[in-house]
């Protein structure tokens, strides 16, 4: 910093700055006074703008970061903020909370009121996960001169770094477990799950899988029964073969398709789908990440369930009009390689070491490989910890292994009540400068009850009454009417908890309760049944109007932000 700079005041506080910039509560006690008060203050916006899950979390990166100050909201006093919480709540969405508002005094109470924000569209984003990645990690401007990274020659590129990942996962932008697939995305992209005849992977005897990562690719041929497994391939992370092995199929072969198989290759082959899913159950524990390309199709074939999947077709971006890149494409793009290109059909084995360096490519530059350098994602915690603040998440342990690293405070809970109390303890510890925690007690009940088909039933006639009827206050007594004790004591218990949480909170700790969506669980099945062909208790028509009105408020949620005095 040059003399002139050194000398200015802080546009946050009266105290002059000193070479150590201005992010320090302790060192303007002398300004403010041990009574100083930090404070939010919406500013004016137009009436009809909502807030964006990214201006929620840029006041985060703002107050205790090195962010942008938020176009929405001044915070009087910032250096005085001690520490952020950010609390989320799905499902809650502003119709829910106007309506039961008594059932929630404390949010308004604790935290005033709250800011319309806009959720993720539920037409395109229907899980949860998407709302969460959008709160935990930043989008950041590349620095001036900095590039793009591309690959190495594709064996130096990947080989160098298979330790490195491996062994020092602290090194990695994010988590091998970031690009493991959602059960909503496995569900979406057509990954079966415990359907008859399909036999699950089984957790490692010793806690620890043999292999933590290995990709999958299988040749199929078609028989009079439909597609039928013809050959298997695992590839480790080293890109060595770990099993390699011809099928016999069951039926009668029609066509080989592009399975590079021939008749002649089957002659001596008495290996079953039975042979081959034993051997795969001893290489693939529960545990164990598989990578492959459209990875559905080859669990298919095998007939095996398996939740771990990084898919490649997924993880790189797709084309105009949804479609998914062609392995083929991805390898001579990213890795200077040409597959499929022999004329006798696809090798397995290629294959899978082709998913497995495109994989690896991802993960070692991060999820923002191959896109427009413009912009790189990194973990919320990461940027927070480059400011040298200590974080903690407290949540599930499958959100803590996406979006934690080697600095950050994580701790696994299974419930709301113990992630309040684990929130509690966190406020308490002075070296904790952000916390974030789930209540998600409400978003799993709104996920069992649209499972529910009379529940739905009853749903969407409420949703088509409240449509019909002319008087606003009837329509709202019609859609909230009938809830049930079960929702009632979710509200109240949600309501208690926040109370409970404030009460801890220290002076000048700012609190940011984000409820990220409304009830996308409904919006899910009423889509799903759209798809269906099967016999429909509720009639289109009657679902369509529904589902506009539900995505509607479902995607109308809200945002609190106040300072503990």
């Amino acid at each position: 910093m040059d003399s002139a700079s050194s000398s200015s005041k802080c546009s946050e506080c009266p105290k002059r700055q000193n070479d150590n910039g201005c992010n320090s509560a302790a060192q303007y006690f002398d300004v403010y006074g041990s009574k100083g008060k930090a404070d939010v203050i919406y500013k004016a916006t137009p009436a009809d703008s909502t807030l964006t899950l990214q201006d929620i979390q840029g006041l985060v990166t703002w107050v205790i970061g090195d962010g942008l100050m938020p176009s929405w909201v001044f915070v009087k006093n910032k250096p005085l903020i001690r520490k952020v919480i950010l609390l989320h709540i799905p499902g809650l969405d502003a119709a829910l909370y106007m309506s039961h508002s008594g059932l929630l005094s404390a949010l308004k109470k604790c935290c005033g009121t709250p800011k319309p924000a806009l959720a993720l569209r539920c037409q395109f984003y229907l899980d949860e996960l998407e709302t969460i990645d959008a709160l935990l990690t930043c989008k950041v401007k590349r620095k001036r001169g900095e590039v793009d990274p591309r690959p190495m020659p594709p064996i130096q590129a990947i080989r160098q770094g298979n330790n490195f990942i491996l062994a020092n996962i602290k090194d990695l932008p994010f988590p091998i477990h970031y690009y493991t697939l959602s059960k909503k995305q496995l569900e979406e992209n057509g990954y079966f799950l415990n359907l008859p005849g399909v036999i699950t992977t089984l957790p490692s005897p010793s806690g620890s899988p043999l292999h933590e990562i290995l990709a999958l690719d299988c040749e199929m041929c078609v028989t009079t029964e439909g597609f039928e497994l013809t050959r298997i391939t695992l590839v480790d992370v080293e890109g060595e073969v770990v099993l390699d092995k011809l099928v016999k199929p069951f039926n009668n072969i029609l066509d080989y398709n592009t399975s590079g198989i021939t008749g002649e290759m089957l002659n001596d082959v008495t290996t079953t789908l039975g042979d081959i899913q034993e051997d795969f159950l001893k290489l693939v524990n529960k545990e164990t990440i598989l990578v492959g390309h459209s990875l559905e199709n080859d669990l298919l074939a095998l007939k095996i369930s398996h939740e771990l999947v990084i898919d490649t077709a997924i993880l790189y971006k797709h084309r105009p009009g949804g479609y998914k890149t062609a392995l083929r494409v991805l390898s001579r793009k990213f890795l200077s390689r040409e597959i499929q290109a022999s004329g006798n059909g696809h090798d397995s084995s290629e294959d899978a070491k082709a998913a497995m360096d495109l994989a690896l490519l991802k993960i070692i530059n991060g999820p923002d490989f191959g896109s427009p350098p413009q912009l790189t994602r990194r973990k919320l915690v990461s940027v927070l910890h480059q400011n040298g603040k200590t974080c903690s998440l407290i949540d599930d342990i499958s959100i803590l292994r996406k979006y934690s690293d080697e600095l950050c405070n994580t701790i696994p809970v299974a419930s709301d009540s113990e992630a309040l109390s684990k929130a509690i303890k966190q406020v308490k510890n002075d070296k904790v400068s952000f916390i974030w925690t789930r209540f998600t007690s409400l978003f799993s009940y709104f996920q069992k009850q649209a499972q529910d088909v009379e529940r739905l039933q009853y749903r969407v006639a409420e949703v088509i009454s409240s449509l019909t009827c002319k008087k606003k206050s009837a329509r709202a007594a019609i859609s909230y009417g009938s809830v049930s004790s079960e929702l009632t004591d979710i509200l109240s218990g949600i309501n208690d908890k926040v109370q409970k949480l404030h009460n801890a909170l220290p002076n000048n700790s700012l609190l940011i309760i984000s409820t990220g969506h409304g009830d996308t669980a409904i919006v899910q099945r009423l889509r799903k049944l759209l798809k269906e062909d099967k016999e429909k208790k509720i009639s289109r028509e009657e679902v369509v109007k529904a589902l506009g009105e539900l995505q509607a408020r479902a995607e109308v949620a809200l945002c609190f932000a106040s300072v503990k005095h």
